[in-house]
């Protein structure tokens, strides 16, 4: 941002330095009208500039040099001295640790006269010499002794008698003196020598030679350079040390403003005598510092006089203004109010008047016109309040012309240094004067009668002169503007029409720029002035619409005052324009206001109730916002489920708060319904669990009538329902969102003149009201003031899903209409089939012992009648236990108990009745039945059974649940209902408390049979009467070996049960075993006891073979020893005659008719005790017949010592190629076949020993792949068990060390 400044110090016509005759006579006699003067020092010359253009003034002081010596060289000398002097800068170093700062020296340079030089107690700094030069260019000896000697002592005498020590002698050095003075021309340096060792014995730098001054060669380029740089050095040092010195002094002079006498015009007067020497500098900041302490220093005192703390010298500030000629700008210095403030005469507005226009000056000077409107707006409010505390007598209206005048001043000298560009792009900064200057006129216009619609009376007149007295005469800067601040006042107060006219200028203006900026609040804010403006005027359809634009302010930002006051004045306006509808909205704002007193709410109340009462058009109603008369607070359902079905009653209760002051009779209070049947109850029994419960009660927030409301800046509130997108293959969810159900709200346009909500709107939109739809209704109800709470029966006739949409009450001719409930309120009417569940009493059901179960039946919509039953079908696996006594439960939909009945059961072989007590509709019957789950004893199955329906029953499959060790069964019953002709197919399941398992044991010809009982349930049993038969075969004896006739069978443990298996000629091959035992609860009656059965089957139980083994020591020893070769010979032998299925099915003749049986062995140790070294595994031909023997040798070794277990050995069948592949081994043998993988793990590792080699063939005649093939390959088939017996399982052997050296080592020491 640049600024037109004018800077320049001499006009044309500056020739040399003016006489100091003619200075002093200037101080003391003129005024200079355009160039500024301080303590009546001017500059050297000055004229008048003839320009048009507003003239910005600088300060033309500088520092005073006087010069003495001879004239006339000086004057040849003056122009380029003048010029270079201030062309390079100096670094100033100031005291106290202030930063420098470079500055360029400019000097006034004045003849010298005693007269100049200070007086003792002068501390003028504008006046002071800082320098004195004496200017010769002597060459000759006998003129320097005959007057220049004389002339230099009478010169320095005066400044050592005035304590004047900064000085230089310049001596000029020309050809052409030396020319004229050929005879008596001394060296130039003898001459300078004697003035040095004269004037100069401790300071030879003080007499400086400036040669050929007026040529341009090198030598006078140096000679000038040097004597510049003296000459401002000097005068820097001179300039610093007079300048400490007088701060020093003004600093003393401040602290002494406690003692009395002290005075603050003469303080004032010392330190802007700082402020003119920084000025005179150029530092206008350090200028503008000083005047900022006055600033300070002066409202501090006013502050303390305010606190009781007064001054003396504060009285002479206290007189009456007399004068309110408002700020002058226009000069750079006001020398009446600064003549003024030195005699003390000057009042509160003269010295603050004159302080901001010396401060204006110098924020012009740095650049910163913007800060100068800030300043100005804080000055004239701060004025106001310092003449309040001071008590100055100001004639009424007085202040209001200062502060306009003020205003508009500072705004023209604003406009004086920028264009127009700058100004509309910092109107933010000037806005506030032009709405204070507003301000001011409407208040000076109310003050002289020119508001009011009569006009000004006589008594108006006269203030209007007073006013205008107070004035003055316009001062001469301004009388040729036609736009003069004195001129708009003195025609503003001239006439109404005037007045108005500049008051509307000054208010669309003001407004104008504050939307420009943004600031809307205040743009209103001079709006409502202008709209109190024109209700005065009498004019309230243009004053409306600026009332409207300043409520929405107060509304949206919540300031109740404001908004109640705005509001008042808006019910003004619309009754004056006979606007009922809107009077009658606004009324009802006002009537529930708090911040009215109960008279005036009372009042605005009766001229709704008067309105209503009015007889008229029926059809014509007044339609207003139901928030400005009551508020809904609550609402609550009965039942709180706010879920009824069809036919039942629901109540709906809403409390109301009620805003009137008085008690308001409604003719009908309604609220309109929205019914969805989509969305409704469920017609189906599978949809009732899907049903959403609504909240029972509902709470609405309610803000302040007074305040912002949630609609008042955003809107509606947003009604969101979550949508889920799901796969219809698998019902999974792909997606989910949600949606607007108000979008025509929420995205409607609002007109921007009008608030969005009804509460606080002028104009509330109408409100369709359906009267035919369902509706909620309730005549004659009187509200009182506060909360009401009102009764409605909601309509449940047809199922679906009820939403409440709009409440509204009617007053007369009056409709209060809330048009939009939220949060939504719904409630539902359900139709629900009848529907039947059967559940556990107690968790989990155990199967063999009687069990409860609870039949729970919800009527639904069904009535059940007397007569009606339930056909439950009957099977063997889980029968219904009859019951002496079984009573039934009915409760109503609130779950409440409201009858009991003993129902009455008949079972018959196939079907058990059921007789249902009558029960009403949408109620709960529940009963409870023991039912009894039978255990499947085994793997027998009997024939299919039909159900009650006909369909085929199948047997209950038990299986593997996987949250529990039991075993579940599922029982599934048909039940015949009477509202159905279908049956009704439920489910339970039933877990086995049992794992039983079994094992057959033999010793040599001796067999045994152990059942092992599992209890894995979580209750404790007793087990009795343990028993174990054989079905098929009457010889067979099974003696048992159990001691105890009853057992405790603790949860998660298990009982071991053993039979010895005797028969008298031959052991059959297969038994059929039944294992039976009762079992009850722990500690209950012996009649508790329920039986349990197991069945199972054991084949091929007959011993064939008996495999002996036996481990010889080496040769030469007793023992065998560890790491030696031993012998391990094994005998297997065969013990029975072959059966006829045996012969058939792997025995084979040989050339000597012997029928053998090819069998393989393997050698194997698992423990790593014994290495077998050599052939591990065979085959060999074994004779079928008893006592058949068959030796095999085989080596092995020992690894350890001490009692080793024989290495295991088996004995697998060996079924060649040619036996039948389709036979499959039965189910008792198949764990017995995963025994080959002891032969298979190692087939894959080829190494060279023979038992790898033994092994390697016989995995290849037993590979299981082509056996699943269907090729008829070799295979290996292990024994059944108790087939093989082997005596040496648990035998052991003495296994000595290789040797008996034993190594003890012993450290001695």
């Amino acid at each position: 941002m640049t600024y037109s400044l004018r800077v320049s110090r001499k006009c044309r016509g500056d020739t040399g330095p003016i006489d100091t005759t003619q200075l002093h006579t200037q101080a003391l006699t003129k005024k200079p009208v355009f160039v500024c003067h301080f303590h009546g020092v001017l500059p050297l010359t000055h004229m008048e500039c003839q320009e048009e253009k507003p003239i910005i003034y600088t300060m033309e002081n500088k520092p005073i040099v006087t010069c003495a010596g001879d004239q006339s060289v000086f004057t040849s000398l003056y122009t380029s001295l003048a010029q270079q002097l201030p062309r390079e800068p100096m670094e100033w170093r100031r005291t106290y640790g202030r930063a420098p700062k470079m500055i360029h020296l400019e000097a006034n340079f004045v003849q010298f006269k005693e007269e100049l030089l200070p007086k003792e107690g002068n501390k003028a700094l504008l006046t002071f010499p800082f320098l004195h030069i004496y200017w010769t260019d002597c060459c000759d000896t006998e003129v320097y002794k005959g007057s220049v000697k004389e002339d230099m002592m009478r010169w320095q005498n005066s400044l050592r008698a005035h304590g004047s020590a900064d000085w230089v002698i310049v001596v000029v050095e020309t050809n052409d003196n030396k020319k004229k003075n050929k005879t008596n021309i001394l060296p130039r340096s003898s001459i300078v020598d004697k003035i040095r060792s004269d004037f100069c014995n401790k300071q030879n730098d003080r007499c400086v030679v400036l040669s050929d001054p007026l040529k341009d060669s090198s030598r006078s380029q140096e000679s000038w350079n040097s004597l510049l740089l003296k000459l401002r050095t000097l005068l820097l040092m001179s300039f610093t040390k007079n300048l400490g010195r007088f701060e020093d002094d003004m600093r003393t002079l401040r602290e002494k403003r406690t003692q009395p006498g002290w005075s603050f015009c003469e303080y004032f007067m010392v330190q802007e005598e700082l402020a003119f020497v920084f000025e005179m500098l150029q530092q206008f900041e350090d200028a503008l510092v000083q005047y900022d302490e006055l600033d300070a220093l002066f409202t501090q005192y006013v502050l303390n006089f305010g606190a009781g703390d007064a001054a003396n010298w504060l009285g002479s500030f206290c007189a009456p203004v007399r004068s309110w000629s408002g700020l002058l700008l226009r000069r750079p210095i006001d020398m009446e109010k600064r003549d003024g403030i030195q005699r003390g005469e000057a009042s509160l507005l003269d010295l603050r008047s004159y302080l901001f226009s010396r401060q204006c000056t110098l924020l012009i000077f740095l650049q910163r016109p913007w800060e100068v409107t800030q300043r100005a707006l804080e000055l004239l409010h701060n004025c106001v309040q310092e003449l309040r505390l001071l008590e100055v007598t100001v004639l009424e209206g007085a202040l209001d012309c200062w502060v306009f005048l003020s205003c508009l001043e500072v705004l023209h000298r604003i406009e004086g240094c920028c264009d127009q560009a700058q100004l509309a792009a910092n109107c933010s900064h000037t806005v506030g004067l032009w709405a204070y200057a507003t301000d001011k006129l409407k208040s000076l216009g109310e003050h002289c009668g020119l508001v009011s619609e009569k006009g000004p009376t006589s008594e108006d007149l006269n203030r209007t002169v007073d006013l205008l007295a107070g004035l003055g005469d316009e001062r001469p800067e301004t009388v040729n503007s036609l736009q003069s601040p004195y001129k708009k006042l003195k025609e503003a107060l001239s006439s109404m029409e005037a007045f108005e006219r500049h008051y509307l200028e000054l208010s669309h203006a003001a407004m104008e720029m504050y939307r420009a900026i943004g600031r809307l609040r205040s743009a209103r804010l001079v709006g409502k002035s202008l709209a109190e403006f024109y209700m005065r005027k009498g004019d309230p359809e243009r004053a409306e619409t600026f009332l409207q634009e300043a409520l929405k302010s107060y509304v949206s930002e919540g300031w109740s005052l404001p908004v109640t006051h705005t509001r008042r004045q808006i019910a003004e306006c619309q009754k004056l324009l006979a606007r009922t509808d809107d009077y009658l909205q606004t009324s009802a704002l006002l009537a529930g206001d708090v911040n009215l007193t109960m008279e005036e709410r009372k009042h605005f109340c009766q001229e709704i109730l008067t309105f209503a009462d009015k007889s008229g058009d029926p059809s014509h109603k007044v339609t207003l916002g139901m928030g400005v008369f009551t508020q809904l607070t609550r609402l609550q359902f009965c039942p709180a489920t706010a879920s009824v079905h069809s036919g039942a009653v629901l109540q709906v209760e809403l409390t109301l708060r009620c805003l009137m002051p008085v008690s308001v009779r409604i003719q009908q209070l309604a609220a309109s319904i929205h019914f969805d049947l989509e969305r409704g109850g469920t017609n189906g029994r599978s949809k009732v669990a899907q049903r959403q419960t609504n909240p029972g009660t509902v709470e609405f927030l309610q803000a302040d009538s007074t305040e912002a409301p949630p609609f008042s800046v955003a809107g509606p509130p947003l009604e969101l329902d979550e949508i889920q997108d799901r796969s219809p293959s698998d019902n999974s969810l792909n997606s989910a969102g949600v949606v607007c159900k108000n979008t025509h709200l929420v995205m409607r346009r609002h007109d921007s003149n009008s608030p969005l909500d009804t509460v606080n709107c002028v104009s509330p939109p109408a409100v369709a009201i359906k009267e035919g739809g369902q509706m909620l209704k309730v005549q004659d109800v009187t509200l009182q003031p506060g909360n009401n709470n009102i009764i409605f029966t909601a309509p449940s006739g047809q199922p679906g899903t009820y939403t409440l949409r709009q409440l509204y009450a009617t007053v007369g001719r009056v409709q209060f209409v809330l048009p939009h409930i939220y949060p939504s309120v719904q409630y539902e009417v359900y139709s629900q089939e009848p529907q039947l569940t059967v559940e556990p009493s107690s968790e989990p059901l155990l199967a063999g012992l009687p069990q409860r179960v609870k039949f729970t039946l919800l009527t639904g919509h069904y009535a059940v009648k007397k007569g009606d039953a339930l056909q439950l079908s009957n099977t063997d696996t889980m029968p219904i236990l009859p019951s002496t006594s079984c009573t039934a439960c009915i409760s109503n939909p609130a779950a409440e108990l409201v009858g009991e009945s003993v129902l009455s059961i008949q079972s018959s072989e196939k079907v058990t009745s059921i007789s249902l007590p009558p029960t009403p509709p949408y109620h709960t019957l529940e009963f409870q039945l023991e039912v009894l789950c039978v255990i499947p004893p085994g793997t027998d199955r009997s024939t299919n059974e039909r159900l009650t329906n006909g369909e085929v029953r199948h047997r209950p499959r038990s299986y593997s649940h996987p949250d529990t060790p039991m075993t579940a069964i599922d029982q599934r019953m048909s039940i015949d209902c009477p509202w159905s002709i279908y049956s009704t197919l439920l489910a339970l399941t039933f877990y086995i408390p049992f794992k039983t398992k079994h094992s057959l044991l033999s010793a040599g010809n001796r067999k045994y049979i152990q059942v092992c009982v599992q209890n894995v349930s979580d209750v404790n049993f007793t087990l009795a009467e343990v028993k174990l038969t054989e079905k098929q075969h009457a010889l067979l004896e099974l003696q048992s070996l159990n001691t105890k006739t009853q057992q405790l069978l603790c949860s998660k443990h298990s009982v071991f049960c053993l039979w010895e298996v005797r028969w008298k000629d031959d052991l059959p091959s297969c038994l059929q075993c039944v294992f039976s035992a009762d079992f009850s609860p722990f500690n209950q009656d012996i009649s508790t006891f329920k039986p349990f059965y197991y069945q199972f089957q054991l084949e091929r139980v007959t011993t064939l073979y008996s495999v002996r083994a036996k481990i010889l020591p080496p040769a030469g020893e007793q023992y065998c020893r560890s790491g030696l070769l031993c012998g391990l010979e094994v005998c297997m032998t065969r013990l029975t005659e072959p059966a006829e299925g045996e012969i058939a099915e792997d025995s084979k003749t040989d050339t000597d008719s012997l029928k053998t049986t090819k069998l393989m062995y393997e050698v194997a140790d698992s423990s790593s005790n014994w290495a077998v070294c050599g052939k591990s595994s065979g085959m060999v031909l074994m004779p079928v017949a008893a006592r058949a023997t068959h030796k095999v040798q085989i080596e092995v070794m020992p690894l350890f010592a001490g009692h080793l277990p024989f290495p295991k050995i088996k004995v697998l069948k060996y079924m060649p190629h040619t036996a039948a592949v389709a036979i499959q081994p039965d189910p008792d043998s198949c764990v017995e076949n995963d025994s080959l993988s002891l032969l298979d793990k190692t087939l894959d590792d080829q190494t060279d020993t023979a038992s790898i080699r033994s092994r390697g063939s016989v995995h290849s005649v037993g590979s299981g792949d082509q056996q699943q093939k269907g090729v008829a390959m070799p295979r290996l088939e292990p024994f059944s068990p108790g087939q093989v017996f082997n005596h040496s399982n648990m035998q052991q052997v003495l296994v000595l060390p290789s040797t008996d050296d034993h190594i003890m080592e012993v450290n001695a020491t």
